[in-house]
């Protein structure tokens, strides 16, 4: 598809962060990647690759990598944010001077807040007033960065407030490759990235304990309708929770060998304690901090969550895995519900 060529700048030269400079980069865009670890963007910058977090790709001459946020920021038609959720506030605070008011900013991160149970657009919008909510966009759906870097078909949903910013963000990615569909519910599209990183964990930790196929299967079905409670309660439609970036990022972050979450997931199943896990993990599990947002925001709003609060214990209240399968199974009988 024909386009304009634009400058983009990805914050967070991770394997999200670098899996979309080669895609904006292919697309042919001018693309810089700000790093916020002065050695690695050096490292990388000298080696064009990134092994650590993107291993086996070679990064082209053409994207520049800098550990200046203000060479990122400067010239930047659009901004991608793909650092981790935790430290998105930190990063936009330090952006805030730096930004003009037109730039468009699309989050790429996954999470809630802890302290205050914000998505990552209401801490974007919270701490670069001058940008409006109509600027702002979030990507979400079944998109490993392993995959995408190689350029393996993929498709996601970018959604935002303001149908034209869907549309230039869906112009400027869409690629072979790479399908963007575009949604107005931001909400929706938003949590469901974030929450199905808990489920993950959970389906980590049923293949740590042994579990099958159909356990698996019902875990999936089941942690969808909670991701649903929870938007719906939240001010989403329920029926995005149906689509990829809520089923779709589901199945793949639940199933595949690249997802973090799930094998976080696993290692605590298979009897290794959450520290022990973390201290290996060079990467982050969005869903380890996330199951403590959800908690909270579940008592909130007085939604039943109850593989979620499962993870919760076992993550933070050190309860064996498989005593919480086996209390999920035991649970009172019920009707199939999604409400």
């Amino acid at each position: 598809m024909s386009r304009t060529a634009s400058a983009i700048s990805i914050l967070g030269g991770g394997s999200w962060g670098t899996a979309l400079a080669l895609l904006a980069a292919r697309n042919g865009h001018r693309v810089t990647v700000w790093e916020f670890n002065r050695e690695l963007a050096d490292r990388v910058r000298a080696s064009r690759r990134n092994p650590d977090f993107l291993p086996g790709i070679t990064i082209p001459e053409e994207v520049r990598i800098t550990s200046e946020l203000d060479e990122a920021a400067a010239a930047a038609d659009c901004i991608l944010i793909a650092v981790p959720s935790h430290v998105v506030r930190e990063v936009t605070g330090a952006l805030a001077a730096l930004l003009p008011a037109e730039t468009l900013l699309v989050s790429c991160s996954k999470g809630i807040e802890n302290d205050t149970l914000k998505p990552v657009t209401d801490v974007i919008a919270e701490m670069l007033p001058r940008v409006s909510a109509g600027r702002i966009a979030v990507l979400s759906g079944p998109s490993h960065a392993e995959e995408v870097a190689r350029a393996v078909p993929t498709a996601v949903t970018v959604a935002s407030r303001s149908g034209d910013t869907a549309e230039t963000v869906q112009s400027l990615l869409m690629s072979p490759a790479f399908r963007v569909y575009t949604s107005p519910d931001l909400t929706g599209v938003e949590l469901g990235g974030a929450l199905k990183n808990v489920i993950a964990v959970a389906a980590g930790i049923i293949d740590g304990v042994g579990g099958g196929d159909n356990t698996k299967a019902a875990l999936m079905t089941r942690g969808i309708v909670e991701i649903t409670r929870l938007g719906a309660a939240m001010g989403a439609d329920p029926l995005t929770f149906a689509g990829l970036s809520g089923m779709g990022d589901l199945i793949v972050t639940c199933m595949s060998r690249h997802s973090r979450n799930r094998y976080l997931g696993e290692q605590i199943g298979r009897g290794n304690t959450l520290a022990q896990v973390l201290a290996g993990m060079v990467q982050v599990a969005e869903g380890v901090r996330t199951a403590k947002s959800v908690r909270s925001l579940s008592r909130r709003l007085k939604v039943q969550m109850p593989i979620s609060d499962e993870v919760y214990n076992v993550l933070f209240e050190d309860k064996p895995a498989k005593e919480a399968v086996h209390d999920l199974m035991t649970r009172d009988p019920k009707q199939e519900d999604w409400g």
